[in-house]
């Protein structure tokens, strides 16, 4: 702890001279404007200290596995990298927009989706004691062949390079307008720090940042729910608690749609998956159900930011105007939150794609192979950015369009043919462009309000996506 402050005492200065020349240079708004660069300030200080501090990877296993001393990671380690990596910018944003639209039921509705952990942890768990699967890819193989490894890889390998443009272009917006030079080197200079660390130690120093990130998350979040609970235009819990309506036009749509969707979503998601086989598989199984358990936690608690939106009578983004409300502090707070999401979302993506690489489809099991995978993704997942790209065509590979793979994980004992993953998966992304499109029969759909559409194209999607997995099976009987 002494050596960390001491760290960021040295780091403060340089970060502080670094944003004066860039400010003088014309490349962002001048020391200030707005209080802007105290936010500078605290990303260049934030990512010097967790690059000086980030442990270095020596050999393969510390950069792919995240071994240390030849030692897997803990149960704590796991779980609070497993939350965090999984509370980015876009969800906590949405948690709260939610909380604003829909009261404390929307923070509710949108914590559903991280009943995830528990159904990969479960799943997981199975896989590693009683198939002995060391990867995903490697029960894909052995179960449906190549074919079906390349197309998994092309659906994660689009995920993660979405991941990686449309969280940074979150980072840009709370630095200058889109198209501004303030928010490309925002961007820039964000990424190539983020980079920096994780280049150091891979997942190593991935899932050792990400314990510093969210001991940061709920810190800052005390404190926000602290001004919201105690200021002098507070709401009370009981308010919090009884907001909102439990109908499914006011959350419950969104809220049924996220449990479905949790069966099929964590599968394509290489972050939470990879994680899935570090550690032994009794300390994987508990981080994993912990981590569903306080990850659902903190996206209501974050949601309680819109709820008080809503009962101020605030409109557009709830965390902004929240944040406008209190002052410049909290504001600043608030935007400190998202660089620190989007971070670690940036670093697991990194280390992901490395391993995706590396291990996963053999291509190079080497130190420098891992580290010149992760400029690769970092160079191409930015280029998006000056294509003027929006952050919503990321959900392309979206929750929708990968429910395929439910059939193919729910039933992961059952023998069925190659055909069946290929049926599955298809029947998944024709649902999701019916969702995307707008094209699905309302006679199918049962209830109304928002999200309608999208809870039972996910129900109807899913139990034909099951059937097709199974017809071949009872073809082949």
């Amino acid at each position: 702890m002494i050596q960390c402050s001491a760290i960021l005492l040295e780091a403060i200065p340089l970060s502080l001279r670094v944003v004066e020349v860039l400010g003088v240079w014309g490349l962002i708004p001048p020391l200030g404007v707005g209080g802007l660069w105290l936010l500078w300030a605290l990303i260049i200080v934030s990512s010097l200290v967790l690059f000086l501090i980030s442990p270095y990877a020596k050999n393969t296993k510390q950069f792919f596995k995240a071994e240390h001393k030849q030692k897997a990671p803990n149960t704590f380690m796991l779980m609070g990298s497993l939350v965090i990596s999984w509370i980015f910018a876009k969800s906590i944003t949405n948690a709260a927009n939610l909380g604003l639209e829909f009261g404390i039921v929307g923070g509710v509705a949108y914590a559903a989706y991280y009943l995830s952990f528990a159904v990969a942890g479960i799943i997981i768990y199975k896989m590693r004691t009683q198939g002995k699967f060391t990867s995903i890819h490697h029960f894909l193989t052995s179960k449906f062949g190549r074919s079906a490894v390349a197309i998994f890889s092309i659906l994660i390998a689009i995920r993660l390079f979405n991941e990686v443009w449309s969280n940074t272009m979150v980072i840009g917006s709370y630095f200058g307008d889109v198209g501004s030079s303030a928010y490309y080197w925002s961007i820039v200079l964000f990424t190539i720090l983020t980079l920096a660390y994780v280049l150091k130690g891979g997942m190593s120093s991935s899932i050792f940042t990400d314990i510093i990130q969210m001991g940061l998350f709920a810190v800052l979040l005390a404190v926000i729910l602290g001004v919201i609970f105690n200021s002098e235009t507070s709401v009370s819990v009981k308010e919090v608690a009884f907001s909102g309506s439990w109908t499914f036009d006011m959350g419950l749509n969104m809220f049924f749609a996220a449990v479905l969707q949790s069966l099929s979503y964590p599968f394509h998601d290489p972050v939470l998956t990879d994680r899935g086989f570090l550690s032994s598989p009794k300390i994987t199984l508990k981080s994993f159900l912990w981590a569903s358990v306080i990850g659902a936690i903190c996206i209501i608690l974050f949601s309680i930011i819109g709820v008080y939106a809503q009962a101020k009578g605030m409109q557009g983004q709830a965390a902004v105007e929240v944040g406008k409300a209190f002052g410049v502090v909290i504001l600043l707070v608030i935007n400190f939150i998202m660089i620190t999401s989007a971070a670690s979302t940036l670093d697991s993506t990194f280390s992901s794609f490395a391993k995706l690489l590396a291990l996963d489809l053999k291509l190079g099991n080497t130190l420098k192979f891992g580290r010149w995978s992760m400029v690769l993704i970092a160079f191409l997942g930015t280029i998006p950015v000056f294509l003027d790209a929006e952050i919503l065509s990321a959900t392309t590979i979206s929750g929708t369009m990968v429910i395929g793979l439910t059939p193919i994980f729910m039933f992961w004992k059952d023998k069925a043919p190659k055909l069946s993953f290929h049926l599955s998966v298809l029947c998944g992304i024709i649902f999701g462009f019916l969702l995307v499109f707008e094209i699905f029969p309302h006679q199918l759909i049962f209830t109304e309000g928002k999200y309608a559409d999208l809870l039972w194209i996910n129900f109807w999607g899913i139990l034909s996506c099951i059937l097709l997995y199974f017809i071949p099976v009872w073809i082949k009987k």
